[in-house]
């Protein structure tokens, strides 16, 4: 497994070897020695979750109060999807920047994004998968949403692609109005 940190600290990406033959494929999306060895310290899983979106659906940006936060291990095992990592820390040298990946059943390729990290993505093809490990449960009293349309955020969304978005999604503050209402985690070096 390769792995290449992102320009947002606390952000990497990993990418398995495949192996194919005759009767398919076997590849293995989250390798523990490998995550350590890239992040420096294991992934603490108490959650997975499943979404399937149709092309155009947009989930995000998420992220949890710090603490306890919610580190995400994000892969898309069948379809393709636009996985954006959002710097919302207060504090960070990349706040308000971002980084997006493609995150497809291809190359099972995996975004790992620390506790305090906006996430969000967009469904490329009809009934795309995302499957993500996370580091605590969900708990709705400290999720919290920035606009993943915020003009200032600039997201990469493509423009070919009708936007679907939930209420919570499309009516969440900008970065900004999060920042201004202490919404927003800090940064810690």
């Amino acid at each position: 497994m390769q792995s290449k940190a992102l320009s947002i600290p606390g952000a990497w990406v990993f990418e398995p070897t495949r192996f194919e033959d005759d009767r398919g494929l076997f590849v293995s999306p989250y390798q523990e020695a490998a995550f350590v060895e890239a992040t420096g310290a294991p992934l603490v899983v108490a959650q997975s979750n499943h979404s399937v979106s149709r092309r155009g659906v947009i989930r995000g940006v998420h992220y949890a109060d710090v603490p306890p936060g919610q580190a995400k291990y994000v892969y898309c095992p069948r379809g393709a999807l636009l996985d954006i990592v959002v710097d919302v820390r207060v504090g960070s040298p990349t706040f308000g920047a971002h980084e997006a990946v493609v995150l497809d059943a291809g190359s099972y390729r995996a975004v790992y994004l620390s506790e305090g990290l906006g996430h969000a993505f967009c469904a490329l093809e009809d009934d795309t998968v995302a499957s993500y490990l996370c580091s605590t449960p969900y708990a709705p009293a400290i999720e919290r949403t920035v606009s993943p349309l915020d003009p200032a955020l600039a997201l990469p969304w493509p423009s070919d692609l009708t936007q679907v978005l939930s209420d919570k999604d499309s009516g969440g503050p900008t970065l900004a109005e999060a920042a201004a209402q202490g919404l927003l985690p800090h940064y810690l070096p």
